[in-house]
């Protein structure tokens, strides 16, 4: 008896924890959003980069 009080409760207690765990969603501030637009025009910028770059060379050979 005292096994099946023992996992119910273990079990009680991981499932408290995940929904605990689970319902803390950080929420994005405004300088996480900036930053996040940066990166997406740094990447933006080194591709188009890449292109001009094998333009080049295509127009060198």
């Amino acid at each position: 008896m005292k096994k099946n009080g023992l996992k119910l409760f273990v079990t009680l207690m991981v499932t408290i924890l995940i929904a605990g765990v689970s319902g803390c969603k950080k929420q994005e501030g405004p300088l996480e959003r900036a930053g996040k637009e940066i990166d997406r025009a740094a990447e933006k910028t080194g591709d188009k980069l890449e292109k001009a770059g094998d333009k080049i060379k295509d127009s060198v050979k």
